[in-house]
């Protein structure tokens, strides 16, 4: 995760380079900021543009940018960028002498308030934690969402299970795979309550009267192509393939195929769309994969391996579930594999 540090006196200046040093013993990667007169002698960039554009710079490229100085300062630097909560960076204060450490958004989708914690436990001072579920020691769907690597298909049926847990009522919960520790108070293995969990490939079982469809990122696509099949050609087989087994694109964590389409424009346009990067495998690795694939002559003499897609999305996938063999059309080869996978609370 990405970390911008932004400070406005001598004091918060050197607070950021201590704290980018922690920061980055604990596998962050931070950048430190201050005006241009307390960047001497310590590693901090001299900002040369108003808080505004750097702020901008930052909701684009950083997963968290940490002030130091008053809150004022940072809500108003932030305030005209505020989008979404599951895009928006972690966004956390801390006043000069480290006294406070205080996340003021994305607390949990973003991770600012586990990254104030670890910040105040490293500075021996207070993170001071507003979010109604943390405060009270219950439930956050958010935040379970984020650690099981979940798509939260909707956020107002998100905050309704929140404020549903806070007020003291049941939420239901229903799940497609295994289910590791114990459910948490007031989540209830039955179908009978109004608001209800479902761990679910398929973003259209709803199993309650509201339920919200948490989708695990668990799918690998292994895809193969001719030369030339654009990013639409190549998508709308895809959309066919996943329709036919049920399966929400949101679930979609990989795309992978051989080396020699490292390079297909086509298929990295398609990626992109995805916000992935396309995984590429030698011949030779695909070939060592365990298992029984269609086979292909032709592909064989063209590609050294006679099936692409299916060996690459098994190797992707960790060893995974075949859920979708082979699929072609329009010279487009499509198939499923699923991670091995559970839930855990």
């Amino acid at each position: 995760m990405k970390i911008s540090l932004i400070s406005f006196t001598q004091n918060g200046a050197n607070l950021g380079h201590l704290l980018s040093m922690f920061l980055d013993d604990q596998g962050y990667d931070t950048s430190v900021f201050t005006a241009g007169e307390y960047a001497k002698g310590i590693k901090t960039e001299a900002i040369n543009k108003s808080l505004r554009e750097w702020t901008k710079e930052q909701f684009e490229k950083a997963g968290g940018i940490v002030f130091i100085g008053a809150t004022g300062i940072a809500v108003r630097a932030i305030a005209p960028f505020i989008e979404d909560k599951l895009t928006d960076p972690a966004i956390l204060v801390i006043d000069e002498k480290g006294k406070f450490v205080i996340p003021l958004l994305s607390g949990h989708i973003g991770g600012a308030n586990e990254l104030a914690h670890k910040i105040a436990i490293h500075l021996g001072t207070i993170p001071v934690i507003t979010t109604a579920t943390d405060i009270n020691q219950m439930f956050a769907v958010d935040l379970f969402a984020k650690k099981n690597n979940l798509y939260i298909s909707r956020m107002d049926y998100a905050k309704a299970i929140s404020a549903t847990i806070l007020n003291g009522k049941q939420v239901g919960f229903a799940s497609e795979f295994p289910v590791s520790g114990f459910l948490p108070d007031n989540i209830m293995d039955k179908n009978d309550c109004d608001y209800g969990i479902s761990i679910s490939l398929n973003e259209k079982k709803e199993l309650f009267e509201k339920t919200l469809i948490l989708i695990p990122k668990i799918i690998t696509l292994g895809i193969g192509c001719r030369k030339g099949k654009t990013a639409d050609e190549i998508e709308n087989v895809v959309l066919v393939v996943l329709r036919l087994n049920r399966i929400s694109p949101h679930s979609i964590s990989k795309v992978a195929s051989i080396d020699l389409k490292k390079e297909e424009v086509g298929l990295l346009e398609f990626c992109d769309r995805l916000n992935l990067k396309l995984i590429t495998y030698s011949a030779e690795m695909l070939e060592k994969v365990d298992g029984i694939y269609s086979e292909s002559d032709y592909v064989k003499s063209v590609a050294g391996v006679g099936n692409v897609c299916e060996r690459a999305a098994i190797l992707s996938s960790g060893n995974g579930i075949m859920v979708q063999k082979k699929y072609a059309k329009n010279g487009v080869t499509v198939c499923i594999a699923k991670q091995d996978w559970s839930v855990t609370f």
